[in-house]
């Protein structure tokens, strides 16, 4: 099946299972980016108090915070602003990264992806995977690694704004679709340009159980960032090298 074709197939099909429930229309849908990082994350100059108000200035309604390896930022953001800060991580594992929503308490890099997947699910967290096609970034994920963890994961990063390469998202879609996973999406931002670029609109939700079914129907939106980007990510993670003094 094509890109068009599947993607075309999956949009009927949530719209239809939504009219069939009444609950197109009388739902207001959430603007949410599912990708965000803070200066916690080593390649990344955001304060996380400008980068609050910047996210409401964007209108969005929800912001994961995923930074590399660390939840800390996104328990401290999420109890300052837990109407809009949702606590999550993006952690590293031996073969690729793995996205996850209402983290509580860190869980250590480079496990192998199940026993990261273990400790991620103790937690009650959603998991997801980071841009799952994109075979540009550092850690990636082979065709094989990506199989197996695919029963074990809630949903797959569909659309991540910083995937520089055009055929990348298209292609997390259709894995996506093969495996009857639901999307996430996020800008992936490091800067705070990027902030709100790409996300998701969904019906609102309260915690992870909820979260796992408005993904059922949740539509993406945005646009993918320019390849500048990563300049500022390079800049960032040679500042932080330095201590902050570049």
């Amino acid at each position: 099946m094509s890109f068009r074709h599947a993607h075309h197939f999956r949009r009927e099909s949530i719209i239809n299972q939504a009219r069939t429930a009444g609950i197109l229309h009388c739902m207001p849908l959430q603007r949410i980016d599912m990708h965000c990082h803070t200066n916690a994350s080593g390649d990344c100059s955001m304060e996380p108090a400008r980068l609050l108000a910047v996210a409401r200035e964007r209108g969005l309604q929800r912001l994961c915070i995923t930074d590399h390896n660390s939840v800390r930022a996104g328990l401290e953001l999420a109890a300052r602003a837990p109407e809009l800060v949702v606590p999550g991580i993006e952690l590293l594992t031996t073969r690729g990264e793995l996205l996850a929503y209402f983290v509580t308490a860190e869980v250590p890099a480079r496990l192998e992806p199940l026993r990261a997947i273990e400790l991620l699910r103790a937690q009650g967290a959603v998991i997801s995977v980071s841009h799952p096609c994109d075979h540009k970034r550092g850690a990636r994920w082979s065709a094989a690694h990506l199989a197996q963890i695919l029963p074990h994961v809630d949903a797959l990063e569909t659309f991540n704004a910083r995937c520089v390469t055009r055929g990348m998202n298209p292609l997390a879609t259709l894995a996506a679709f093969d495996a009857g996973l639901p999307a996430t999406a996020g800008s992936d931002a490091h800067s705070y340009g990027e902030v709100g670029i790409a996300g998701l609109l969904l019906p609102d939700f309260s915690n992870a159980h909820e979260l796992c079914a408005a993904l059922r129907s949740a539509q993406i939106f945005g646009r993918r960032s320019s390849v500048a980007v990563h300049l500022s990510s390079s800049w960032a993670a040679l500042r932080s090298r330095a201590g902050g003094k570049l």
